[in-house]
């Protein structure tokens, strides 16, 4: 994949001290419909408008570092910059778009105290950051983080137990005064005003500092909490290699460089759902590319052993761990195209011991018949094994010939554990390896600095249906707008066995999804991950190759993006673009659903559509459905229709002209 640089056209436009008496500032987007107003008083606080009406209420800022200081607090004015960015940005990886344009008005307030506050203004939101300037190491004791909402508006919560979590959660639809002060929640969250108008609330360049949490206030606010430093832990009575109990915290969030820009603090502003799933805004504010050479970084599809528990069928060997098993997936993945396979939990001798295979696979084996078929290894491993001996046990990894890694159970999101991320991602850029995070945070911007972090998992996802109901089309109609929005996410879809939600049951080793199967086919197209998951058995797809064809045939990196109809938690349309073929994706709750779509958006001629579509059954039998051909143009409305926790796709290919 070949490396494009970033064009930066920041310009200066004016620095001047200012006058004692200035107690306000504003900010506005390139296009005017947002407007930032920052407040100088007793304590810095801020403000924005939308469309000429409130949407965050004054909100104070301040960071509370050890000694007493607290900056944001009797701010002293030093100077001020204004600047307008114009950035193109052409990702590595493109997880929806090869190309973006970053633009937007940005504010620098210096203080006298060594510190400063930027806002930055974009058509599609804002976002705020503190930088210091101090020569020696700091503690930061805390972060003051408030939203003030001017009305009682509604959430979409994704409520957390503890702050030793995997993100894996539900979205509650709650107002902000059923919120009680002890309830908290993991990013991205979703607000919703009375009159539609959205804020989602995540953050990005998150580095040598912990993930932000939201706390409820039983009032139309919500204010940050944060994991403290990390001590002392002890292995849990339950699974010891892989969970542990925090025994011992510092009292402060962290310890780090006095002089250092702090995390963007992000919000989404939109009347629009459609602008959720579009936006780019948590990469455009992460620090740029840091791997000199990343032409080696291969997205790409994977065939997974876990999900499905390894039920091979009709073969003339015992399935499971071991080495005729794998070269089974490999066959699969070669013969379908996909680019990798994953060596999930059980192939290293134990858990612990992550640099010995186990004695029934011989990993080098099957990495050197992988690539006579072009198939790369990823390996699965915890963290913990990982942190200990990390370089050693990525290189020999790569020595192997292995070509990634799946690091799970973190679980934690203070500062060490964010330092860590970035760690394994350094480590495997050296070593040529590409990374899956799972048991993981949210994404927060390294993808872009090191775009061998292919994806997250940090998801609710399709794995949940081994063990729980809560994997309902409704659910996976809140991830676009939400969780999407900070990242790619490991969500692994493609179950084969599909049920309506009477017929649905819960079965841990051959499990089924909820909707139909053209939900599962659509979701590949609608969801992002540069590192896609099949993960259902190839026996199941090998006696379902039709749609097997078609989802092997879905790029997994885009060069445009275009939401053509969206709803939060009800329904979505896209449309993707890679070369000059369009991938169209339809998804919808339980409420069936039929749309006329506009494809204005294709170039002049005529195309030939591949159409997967919910058949007339579906709404009884899941798994039933109709593949179709069709010509289309940029000037034919095109129909749909989708059943009951249905979806729909298609691939639109142009036409040559005789």
């Amino acid at each position: 994949m070949k490396f494009s640089t970033v064009l930066a056209l920041s310009v200066l436009i004016i620095i001047f001290p200012l006058n004692a008496s200035s107690k306000e500032y504003q900010l506005s987007s390139p296009d005017s419909q947002i407007e930032i107003r920052i407040y100088l008083d007793q304590q810095i606080k801020w403000s924005v408008d939308y469309k000429n009406k409130l949407l965050i209420h004054k909100s104070p800022v301040s960071l509370v570092l050890e000694g007493d200081r607290f900056l944001g607090k009797e701010p002293v004015m030093k100077k001020i910059h204004r600047d307008k960015v114009q950035n193109e940005i052409r990702p590595v990886v493109p997880n929806k778009s090869s190309l973006i344009i970053d633009e937007c008005n940005a504010i620098k307030l210096d203080f006298e105290q060594d510190y400063s506050l930027t806002f930055r203004a974009h058509n599609d939101g804002v976002a705020y950051r503190f930088s210091t300037r101090y020569p020696q190491e700091i503690t930061v004791k805390n972060e003051e983080f408030q939203i003030h909402l001017p009305e009682d508006i509604k959430s979409y919560f994704p409520e957390e137990e503890s702050l030793i979590s995997h993100y894996e959660r539900k979205y509650l639809e709650k107002n902000l005064s059923e919120i009680p002060e002890n309830t908290f929640c993991s990013l991205p969250v979703l607000l919703q005003t009375k009159d539609s108008h959205y804020l989602l609330v995540t953050e990005s360049d998150l580095y040598d500092y912990p993930c932000l949490f939201l706390s409820g206030t039983q009032k139309n606010a919500l204010k940050g909490l944060f994991p403290q430093v990390v001590l002392e832990t002890k292995p849990a009575e339950r699974s010891p290699d892989r969970y542990e109990v925090i025994t011992q915290q510092a009292g402060y969030i962290a310890k780090t460089k006095g002089t250092r820009d702090f995390p963007w603090r992000v919000f989404l502003i939109t009347d629009k759902p459609k602008t959720l799933v579009e936006s780019s805004l948590v990469f455009q504010l992460a620090s740029p590319l840091k791997i000199s050479n990343p032409e080696w970084i291969r997205p790409g599809k994977v065939a997974w052993d876990w999900w499905n528990a390894l039920n091979i069928y009709g073969v003339d060997f015992v399935s499971g761990i071991n080495t005729e098993t794998y070269k089974y997936y490999i066959d699969f993945a070669s013969e379908y195209g996909l680019e990798y396979i994953i060596l999930d939990e059980g192939w290293s001798k134990t858990t612990t011991n992550v640099k010995e295979p186990n004695p029934e696979i011989n990993v080098k084996e099957l990495i050197s018949y992988g690539r006579d078929k072009n198939v790369g290894i990823i390996l699965w491993l915890l963290w913990k094994p990982l942190d200990r001996d990390m370089d050693n046990t990525l290189a020999t990894y790569a020595q192997w010939g292995a070509e990634g890694v799946k690091v799970d159970f973190m679980q934690r999101a203070d500062q060490y554990m964010v330092n860590f991320y970035q760690r394994t991602a350094e480590i495997a850029a050296k070593h040529k390896l590409v990374v899956d995070f799972h048991g993981a945070f949210k994404p927060a911007g390294l993808r872009r600095a090191y775009p061998n972090v292919l994806t997250y998992e940090g998801v609710k996802g399709l794995e949940n249906c081994k063990w729980s109901r809560d994997i309902t089309p409704k659910h996976d109609l809140t991830l676009p707008f939400i969780r999407m929005v900070a990242g790619p996410m490991d969500y692994t879809p493609g179950a084969m066995i599909n049920a309506q939600k009477l017929n649905f049951a819960v079965r841990y080793t051959r499990p089924m999804s909820q909707g139909t199967r053209c939900h599962q086919i659509a979701l590949y197209i609608v969801y992002e991950s540069p590192l896609q998951m099949l993960c259902d058995t190839p026996s199941n797809y090998d006696q379902e190759t039709e749609c097997t064809r078609f989802i092997s045939n879905i790029p997994v990196v885009w060069d445009e993006t275009i939401v053509l109809k969206a709803e939060v938690s009800e329904y979505i349309v896209l449309a993707r673009r890679r070369g000059e073929t369009w991938y169209l994706g339809a998804l919808t709750n339980w409420t069936p659903r039929e749309f006329e779509l506009d494809l204005s958006f294709l170039d002049q001629g005529t195309y030939s559509a591949e159409i997967m579509e919910d058949g007339i059954n579906a709404h009884r039998h899941a798994e039933d459905y109709k593949k179709t051909k069709k010509e289309v143009s940029a000037e034919s409305p095109l129909h749909i229709k989708m059943a009951s926790g249905g979806g729909w796709a298609a691939v639109l290919s142009k036409k040559e002209k005789k």
